[in-house]
């Protein structure tokens, strides 16, 4: 008779991939998936939560195609239900950075479907300007959707392929943390969330062309595997 495993008996894994391609490969696996995207979307993301954010999303925006699932009109749904449960607005951060806000509401169209399907008040449509963000808006209590062109996209892919739970992790500093804190906290965020979910932790690098993101995925792994992430 098989005998299934206890949260005891579980063995965490940790592994390194990157676009949206891997992010989904190991959403199906049931990881916890952390995509890094530091220049800027998952930046953006650090910046909003030290300001107070809830929750973050992330989304892929309507002109990407990539080889597996997005689905950005029901990561907009979510985001939207999300702030109405918590009785609070919605941040949408999205691309260019430079550009206006015309330029950016266009290139979101389909977010923006699921936001206006789930009924939600749309708070700021930001830049991805990552730790700059934050001077941009007041983020307490508020939950923020980031619909980019890399970070967004694979955040997009692990959730819509099954991951119990999408987060984000950066290298770099941000107005309230400086040196190694925003890497060590991006790790302890991982932990904290595959322990509650008992499963392994997938680092996903957004762009494999990206060597910042690279290195940064590996940095991250490095600081979980330190804090005993891998002990049995």
């Amino acid at each position: 008779m098989e005998r299934l495993a206890t949260s005891r008996e579980f063995a965490h894994t940790l592994n390194i991939t990157s676009n949206a391609s891997g992010a989904a490969q190991a959403a199906r696996k049931g990881d916890i998936i952390v995509v890094v995207d530091i220049i800027d979307m998952s930046t953006t993301a650090e910046s909003a939560l030290d300001a107070g954010a809830l929750e973050v999303f992330g989304a892929s925006s309507d002109r990407v195609s990539v080889p597996v699932t997005v689905n950005p009109e029901k990561i907009g749904y979510f985001a939207g239900k999300k702030a109405l449960k918590h009785n609070t607005e919605l941040i949408i951060v999205a691309e260019p950075r430079l550009g206006s806000e015309d330029e950016r509401i266009e290139n979101i169209q389909l977010a923006l479907a699921g936001v206006k399907r789930a009924g939600a008040s749309i708070e700021a449509i930001l830049p991805n300007v990552g730790s700059q963000v934050s001077s941009l808006a007041d983020f307490k209590d508020k939950v923020v959707l980031i619909i980019t062109d890399s970070g967004g996209v694979a955040f997009d892919a692990a959730y819509n392929h099954g991951a119990p739970q999408v987060t984000t992790g950066t290298i770099v500093r941000t107005m309230k943390k400086k040196g190694i804190r925003p890497a060590k906290d991006s790790a302890k965020r991982a932990i904290k969330l595959a322990k509650k979910y008992n499963t392994g932790i997938t680092l996903v690098a957004a762009s494999s062309n990206s060597y910042e993101d690279v290195l940064a995925t590996e940095h991250i792994a490095k600081l979980i595997i330190e804090e005993g992430f891998l002990q049995v």
